[in-house]
């Protein structure tokens, strides 16, 4: 029989790759990998030349995307992404059409997010579109804690300082966390993993949440009422038509004087336009934002946050840690394997 052909759009970093290859190996799959996210392509090459497929192209690129997605006729039965590339109904539509001698059944995310495939053309065209929930849980709520740290002890503009030979003392003393109530919106398994941390260091936990938020999490009765009474607000929803722009002006304006907002959810969940705007204005509530993903990233990066110093950019590297990066691509792996071998017990697929 035939083995299921999958084709890697971005490479796992480090030794990762080579777990995560013959893992897929393991399964029984005919693997090409894309070589565009290696860093020693010589050395991938050399060992793993003879056992799996090679390209190179930018997946990012859709004319590209497409020509490798029916080079030669062969087509895949699955592709896996970690970074998030961008599977629209274009990509869909040719990779389950009859220009292939396959067609393409199965998409894997190595992370939680699904909202950079078009999940509705997936569902028409019979797409299982598997990811890996909870997999960063830890990483992603240590990084918000990490930036919540850097931000109510102003540690960038001290490094800044330090690093100019200035000996700069803070204008007034900070503030501790076991003195701040967090408002996490979205308290799924990220949003809960915070709140255990949060909560250890002293703080008073709130959060509002499309299900109802057990301890530590104390339930806010509306988004509005969180906003008014959270001294720091950590987002965790994923990003969907009812989440888009959903911390906007109006939002925004309803936080307490002095407060801080993190993001490591999705960038279109906050109208970054109408952030820029508040943390501009001094008169504004807000006094600060950390945020780890926004609206259009990797080579088409952009921001009107770019260059505010009370705004604390990242590019998308929350849950970038050896542990959660490991469990998101083996996990991964193992859910292809299953939806292609017809064993969807267990498995978790994104729907509309």
């Amino acid at each position: 029989m035939e083995r299921a052909r999958v084709l890697l759009l971005d490479a796992a970093p480090g030794a990762l790759l080579d777990r995560e290859l013959e893992r897929l190996l393991g399964h029984g799959l005919d693997v090409t990998l894309n070589l565009r996210r290696v860093a020693d392509r010589s050395a991938t090459r050399a060992v793993w030349g003879g056992r799996i497929g090679l390209t190179d192209f930018d997946p990012f690129d859709e004319t590209a995307l497409l020509a490798e997605t029916v080079r030669d006729g062969h087509g895949y039965d699955a592709v896996k992404s970690r970074a998030g590339v961008p599977l629209r109904a274009a990509f869909l539509a040719a990779a389950t059409g009859g220009a292939s001698a396959r067609r393409l059944r199965v998409v894997g995310r190595a992370g939680a997010g699904t909202d950079h495939v078009d999940l509705a053309a997936a569902a028409r065209h019979g797409v299982a579109v598997t990811h890996t929930p909870g997999s960063n849980a830890d990483a992603v709520a240590e990084f918000a804690l990490a930036q919540l740290f850097a931000l109510t002890r102003d540690l960038t503009a001290h490094n800044r300082a330090a690093h100019d030979g200035s000996w700069r003392a803070p204008a007034a003393p900070a503030t501790e966390l076991s003195e701040l109530t967090l408002g996490i919106v979205g308290v799924g398994r990220i949003g809960l993993a915070l709140a255990t941390r949060a909560s250890a260091l002293g703080m008073r936990v709130q959060g509002f949440s499309k299900g109802v938020p057990r301890a530590p999490v104390t339930p806010a009765a509306t988004l509005g009422a969180l906003l008014a009474t959270s001294d720091v607000v950590s987002l965790h929803v994923p990003l969907t038509p009812g989440t888009h722009g959903l911390i906007g002006r109006a939002e925004l304006a309803l936080m307490r004087p002095g407060s801080i907002l993190l993001n490591t959810a999705r960038g279109g969940v906050v109208d970054e336009q109408a952030l820029a705007e508040a943390l501009r204005d001094p008169a504004h509530p807000l006094a600060a934002a950390a945020v780890d993903t926004f609206e259009h990233e990797h080579a088409a990066f952009a921001s009107p946050l770019c260059g505010l110093p009370n705004a604390l950019l990242t590019p998308h590297v929350a849950g970038m840690t050896r542990a959660a990066m490991a469990t998101a691509a083996l996990r991964c792996a193992d859910h292809i394997a299953a939806l292609l071998a017809g064993r969807p017990g267990g498995v978790p697929v994104a729907t509309v």
